[in-house]
């Protein structure tokens, strides 16, 4: 069993910043990639960024410069620093993981509300 849980979400106002954690817990032999998916009322859920073992990121468009993903692989934990933010990034954020136990497949956390305030 693998289990991820994310906390760090709630209310801002525009223009502040948030940090959300994902720790990933249970059977686990190693992590790959690790990444944060959001999905905002009526649309379907994106891309926010991901981070591969080795420490390689990818962004979406709409969060470049302003989200920084990071991993501590001691800890089994990943986060999003998010700053600079806007209302349009309201959603429930969703933490991802791959992982090998030993056969890999990708699990996901509960989700955590973001809500930001104009």
């Amino acid at each position: 069993q693998v289990q991820l849980v994310e906390s760090g979400g709630g209310l801002v106002q525009a223009g502040g910043s948030l940090r959300l954690s994902c720790a990933v817990s249970g059977n686990i032999f190693s992590i790959n990639v690790m990444g944060w998916y959001r999905q905002a009322p009526g649309k379907q859920r994106e891309l926010v960024a991901t981070i591969s073992g080795s420490g390689t990121t990818n962004y979406a468009d709409s969060v470049k410069g302003r989200f920084t993903i990071s991993r501590d692989n001691a800890k089994n934990t990943e986060y999003l620093q998010m700053n600079s933010l806007k209302p349009e990034d309201t959603a429930v954020y969703s933490c991802y993981a791959y992982v090998t136990n030993p056969y890999g497949r990708g699990y996901w956390g509960q989700g955590t509300q973001v809500t930001v305030s104009s």
